[in-house]
Parts: C-alpha cells; sequence; structure tokens
C-alpha cells in the first residue's frame, strides 16, 4: 500500500517506520527540511533519538509529492497546527484516501476533535482515529504495544488495522471515535497534574488518587458528549492515562514536574524541542467541560497553575478541601 504520515516529529517517525516494516511503501512529510535530510541520508531522526528507522522511508518536505497516490493518509501533526496542515494535503488527496488521524488534542476556539478537522477540511466521513497507551520510542525499537483503531464505520477500522498490525504492534478496532479522541487527549491533563504531585514530593497515593479521579473527569466529559463510559476502562482511556501519568518517557508529565519542582510554565517550556499537548489541552478541555456543564475539579486545578499563576500546593490543597461527595455520580 501506499502510505502518507504527515507530521515527522517522535510518532510520525514511528508510525512511518512501523507501516515501512509491514512492506508498505511510505513517504513522510516533514516540517522541518533537516528532519527530511537526515530521514533520507542517515535514516536518523532527532525527534526520535537512537533510532535508525527503515531504509525505504522516503522523506520530504513537498506535500504534493508526498500524498499524491497515497492509499492511507496518516496525520500525526500537533494538535494546534493539524488543521493547517490537512488543509495544505487537501489540493493533493485522493478522494478514495483512506485518513487515519493519529494526533491527540482539541483544537482550542473551535474545541473540534481532531477526526472533526479531518473530516471538515477533507468534506468526508469514515475518518480513523488511531491511539492508545505508546511511546514512540518503544514503537520504533519494536517493543510489544496494543493500540486501538476507531471509527464509526467498520471497514475503514479494519482496513487500518490490517495495515499496521504486526507481531509487535496488535491493533484492536473500536467504534466509539468520541470516547478514544477525548481519552487520548485529556489524558494529556492529568500527566501535567501526577507529574506536579510528583514535584511537590507527594507520594503513590497523591498520584494514584490524581489517576483514578482523572478517570472519573473523563468519562464524566465523554458521556456528556456521546461517548460510551466504557471505553474509558480500555486502551484508549485508562491504558493511556496511566501509561502517560506514570512514564519515565511522558513529556506531559515530565513537564507537570518542573512546574511541581518550582518552575513557571514559561521556564519549564523553554528550550523544549517537542510539544507538552497537555499544556494546550488543558485550556480547551476546561472549555469543553465548560460548555458540557460538567465538573472537572483536576482539569480546573491545572489550569489554575498553568495559566492563573496559583502555586501547585495550593491547588493540592483546594482539591482535597473541596465538599465531600459519592465516588460515583448517581
Amino acid at each position: 500500500m501506499k502510505c502518507a504520515v504527515l507530521g515527522a516529529g517522535a510518532w510520525g517517525a514511528a508510525l512511518a517506520d512501523r507501516l515501512a516494516r509491514n512492506a508498505h511503501e511510505v513517504r513522510l512529510w516533514a516540517y522541518e527540511p533537516d528532519v527530511a535530510q537526515s530521514v533520507n541520508d542517515t535514516h536518523r531522526n532527532r525527534f526520535l533519538a537512537g533510532v535508525e528507522l527503515s531504509p525505504s522511508i522516503v522523506a520530504s518536505t513537498d506535500m504534493k509529492d508526498v500524498v499524491g497516490g497515497a492509499q492511507f493518509v496518516v496525520l500525526v501533526a500537533p494538535s494546534h497546527v493539524t488543521r493547517a496542515v490537512a488543509e495544505a494535503a487537501q489540493p493533493h488527496l485522493s478522494r478514495e484516501a483512506v485518513i487515519v488521524v493519529a494526533s491527540k488534542g482539541i483544537e482550542q476556539h473551535s474545541l473540534a476533535r481532531m477526526t472533526e478537522i479531518a473530516a471538515d477540511v477533507f468534506d468526508r466521513s469514515g475518518v480513523v482515529a488511531l491511539s492508545g497507551p505508546t511511546f514512540a520510542a518503544e514503537v520504533a525499537r519494536n517493543q510489544p504495544t496494543a493500540i486501538v483503531a476507531a471509527c464509526n464505520r467498520r471497514s475503514p477500522a479494519e482496513q487500518v488495522q490490517q495495515l499496521f498490525h504486526g507481531p509487535a504492534f496488535r491493533v484492536y478496532t473500536q467504534h466509539d471515535v468520541v470516547g478514544v479522541e477525548l481519552g487520548g487527549a485529556v489524558k494529556n491533563v492529568m500527566a501535567v497534574a501526577t507529574g506536579i504531585a510528583e514535584g511537590l514530593g507527594l507520594g503513590f497515593n497523591a498520584r494514584a488518587a490524581l489517576i483514578t479521579r482523572g478517570l472519573a473527569e473523563m468519562t464524566r466529559l465523554g458521556f456528556a458528549l456521546g461517548a460510551d463510559p466504557a471505553t474509558f476502562a480500555g486502551l484508549a482511556g485508562m491504558g493511556d492515562l496511566v501509561l502517560t501519568c506514570t512514564g519515565q518517557l511522558s513529556r506531559n508529565r515530565s513537564l507537570g514536574v518542573e512546574i511541581g519542582s518550582g518552575k513557571t510554565l514559561d521556564e519549564a517550556l523553554a528550550g523544549r524541542d517537542t510539544v507538552a499537548e497537555g499544556v494546550i489541552t488543558t485550556r480547551s478541555a476546561r472549555e469543553l467541560a465548560e460548555r458540557a456543564g460538567v465538573d472537572m475539579p483536576i482539569v480546573e486545578a491545572v489550569f489554575s497553575v498553568l495559566f492563573d499563576g496559583q502555586a501547585p500546593r495550593d491547588a493540592i490543597v483546594d482539591l482535597m478541601n473541596r465538599d465531600p461527595r459519592a465516588e460515583r455520580d448517581e
């Protein structure tokens, strides 16, 4: 199959490599010319250090060259530029191409999920969301991984399952696109929260409480927006949440650790070469919760620390001092 991967960050490079290892013809679009040249000349990508990519991957900064003739197009750009990348690809896209979105986030202002952006720009239904507990470096090193391909139509999801599936990359299909995408987006906010707690020197009790109550918030928001609550107990919900809240490779968790240790948001972001989606998603998730009338106190606390200047320890105190309530919504 001819595949175009749009976005040459760590996750885009890892997915391109996965497709190439499955003997597909892969072209990788990179925003940065040096990244494209490095992939072509040395099979290395500075966003995925220490990994040698499949030599069959062809990288380019020319969108027409990458997208033209592709049967599968995989969007892997950071969420804040997903619409712009899709709009650049749209004129060159085949009407028969299957669209896969592996970006995780909620667009600011429109509050659109990533597949909604793709459906809007490409003017088609049946867009597949690819999400789950995945560190790019582990996928690129062929470590066992399980992920979800979600679509409201069975055929595109099964096509994407066959495209990526391999001995070390197990792909499950799902029909609940809303739940899968919200799980993948909001878990990044919870990772920032658990990182802040770790930076403050709080213990495992606090981490476990933030993960489980974070899951409750995600489920509540998803249910209000039409998702199946059971989705949040699966790979794209609990699985991704646990990984990103505990894994040493999590960018969002590490950013939270720096903030909990005393840095401001600007100081924590300075010098980073990669995007911590949780910062952007905190704003969007808070706005989405307000629109849906859903209580999300952890999201609210992270917002206060990141954007209102509240001291992290005070935010934890406020969370603990909220009125007592039942664990489950009645």
